[in-house]
């Protein structure tokens, strides 16, 4: 299904190209000196400016709550990029990358500039373990067991927000981002 969506994507963004380019002769175009502004619900924008689909990614730790606006890296494209090149991240944002199938994971942060939180959730939607990202680095970091998504905020915000193993994450991912 994300091998389908992504055909679809690529086929509307074949089309947005031959929707806008010129047929002929010289034409009045009007430029915008500002991308138009992300698309939006009740809730906010749905979509990022980097252009991925933004959904809410709860944490429940203890008697507390924390949300976070969630850019999901639903596709193998978009979680190999993941956070690539950001310099900033709000404290109310995240990066969820979805397995579908729970299963071993590691990850690196090359070419990120900004430290990062690394939480892996367990099958169960359970936090198992969460690494330090260091910026740039190259040397990969692991999850404890099978992990069914893997959710990235910034760098010691779980430590102050008294996030950890245990704390239960909850997410509802779109029904066309699945396989």
């Amino acid at each position: 299904m994300v091998r389908f969506g992504a055909t679809i994507g690529a086929i509307w963004g074949a089309a947005l190209l031959v929707a806008c380019s010129p047929q002929g002769g010289a034409q009045n175009v009007a430029v915008q000196d500002t991308p138009p502004a992300p698309p939006t619900v009740a809730g906010g924008p749905t979509i990022s400016a980097a252009g991925l689909r933004l959904i809410d990614v709860a944490i429940e730790s203890g008697a507390r709550t924390h949300i976070f606006r969630t850019e999901l890296a639903a596709t193998s494209e978009q979680q190999s990029k993941g956070m690539m090149f950001r310099t900033e991240m709000g404290d109310d944002e995240g990066m969820l990358f979805p397995s579908y199938e729970p299963q071993a994971r590691s990850f690196w942060m090359k070419n990120t500039p900004l430290p990062l939180d690394i939480i892996f959730i367990g099958p169960d939607r359970r936090i198992t373990n969460i690494e330090a990202g260091v910026p740039y680095s190259t040397d990969s970091v692991f999850s404890d067991g099978p992990a069914l998504a893997v959710f990235e905020i910034r760098g010691g915000l779980a430590e102050e927000l008294e996030i950890g193993p245990g704390d239960r994450v909850v997410f509802d991912l779109p029904a066309d981002a699945a396989p």
